[in-house]
């Protein structure tokens, strides 16, 4: 699945490098979700035939990695992108038989209880699951001792309630969903509902984010142009100070 385009080779991530740079691109939706993915994949173990619910997965080039990589079998479940765009996607590369796709929102899922072996979300988790109570309503659709990954946006440490000077002209509102590793462990440890097997932040994390920022920009249009170029601007001044990603994996509790 390679071609020409924006170079997007990355030594830490050979799996995410056969795959077409113009087509991460296009279908960008944020970071690049293959770099990131494979990142959790090292902490989140996928085997073939698993059933991984991919929960907010965009234009679900995730649920094609997990597919392709990994032999999963894969719900591809999203709110804002419509499931036939992601079912054409899905089927232009080859998984059709292995990826389902499916239409919702992540406090409405149409899920039987215990239903999934894994849930992986990718630059997605941090817009519903910051909510206190959320942990349990996903754990529900996982097996007894059935995993949950997750990567987002991250904070080195807990700002507070001042965002740092240097930053405040970056700033978005949405952005008060980003926290530290050691916020989310606490924030799913003190549910009893999953025991946190791993929280770090993503080495490089930030420099890998600049970077997929500057080589994406000239191709993108409209607001996600602007959007690259504000970020990019962002993290020269942070320099990873403050911003990063985060990676964290869970085993389900047993009760």
């Amino acid at each position: 699945m390679t071609s020409g385009g924006p170079d997007l080779f990355h030594p830490n991530y050979p799996r995410a490098n056969g795959y077409d740079p113009e087509w991460v691109v296009e279908n960008l939706m944020g970071p690049h979700p293959l770099w990131l993915l494979e990142s959790l994949a090292e902490v989140l173990f996928i085997d073939a035939g698993q059933k991984v619910l991919d929960l907010g997965c965009g234009k679900a080039l995730t649920s094609v990695f997990l597919a392709r990589e990994f032999g999963a079998r894969v719900w591809a479940t999203d709110l804002w992108i419509d499931a036939e765009s992601n079912r054409c996607r899905i089927e232009a590369a080859g998984v059709g038989d292995l990826v389902e796709v499916v239409h919702a929102e992540a406090h409405n899922l149409p899920f039987e209880a215990g239903f999934f072996d894994a849930i992986v979300s990718v630059d997605a988790y941090q817009y519903f699951g910051t909510a206190d109570l959320y942990i349990g309503y996903a754990t529900e659709l996982l097996r007894e001792g059935g995993r949950i990954g997750i990567v987002v946006p991250s904070l080195v440490a807990e700002l507070g309630e001042r965002i740092p000077e240097e930053l405040t002209e970056f700033w978005e509102w949405d952005y008060c969903c980003w926290h530290s590793p050691q916020w989310w462990r606490a924030h799913w440890d003190k549910t009893k509902k999953v025991k946190v097997d791993h929280a770090d932040p993503i080495h490089g994390g930030w420099e890998d984010w600049l970077r997929f920022c500057e080589v994406s920009e000239p191709y993108l249009h409209g607001w996600m142009r602007q959007a690259a170029v504000k970020q990019a601007e962002m993290l020269r001044v942070d320099r990873g100070k403050n911003l990063g990603f985060a990676r964290v994996a869970a085993t389900k509790v047993v009760n």
